[in-house]
């Protein structure tokens, strides 16, 4: 038992992120920014929205906008399996759901196994660095850890003024 307490402790010394995939890369997210996590359903698509937003389905009453990340993150076409899921996310009061192909774990980084995001051209996979907040190394495994405040947030999503309002 006494292992499990020293565990526990160095565990609040760490950041907890959901680990999830999209394609080949692992990537993560603050927990703290998660609501729940549910299997892909049906969304109701909105007449001109862009193609990363997938529409908005119902959550027990609330109307949310549903982003899939393959898309926006230009990652090839979107593929809906039983493996899909829409992670739900409370970002500054506002609830929204991002699709992602799996989920894996929740993995606790200690400060020194995060490492800066590396400086790349704004043309890359179309994914813009401010969104980085660097790179997971657990081992052998590395997480592409996304400030999801900022990507949600950020005007080119559209998600905080236009359809969550």
């Amino acid at each position: 038992m006494t292992s499990n307490s020293t565990h526990d402790d160095a565990d609040s010394d760490g950041s907890e992120f959901l680990a999830f995939t999209l394609g080949s890369e692992e990537y993560g997210i603050d927990i703290h920014k998660v609501q729940e996590i549910r299997g892909y359903e049906h969304v109701t698509r909105i007449a001109n929205a862009p193609a990363f937003i997938k529409g908005v389905i119902n959550l027990r009453g609330i109307i949310i906008p549903v982003v899939d990340m393959r898309i926006k993150f230009k990652l090839g076409s979107a593929v809906y399996d039983q493996f899909t899921v829409v992670i739900i996310l409370n970002i500054n009061g506002r609830v929204m759901g991002m699709v992602v192909d799996s989920v894996s774990d929740v993995t606790t980084l200690a400060a020194d196994e995060i490492k800066p995001a590396p400086e790349m051209g704004s043309g890359v996979a179309s994914f813009n660095s401010e969104f980085l907040m660097g790179l997971g190394i657990v081992d052998e495994r590395m997480l592409i850890l996304i400030d999801i405040d900022r990507l949600m947030s950020s005007p080119e999503m559209g998600l905080t003024e236009k359809i969550a309002a």
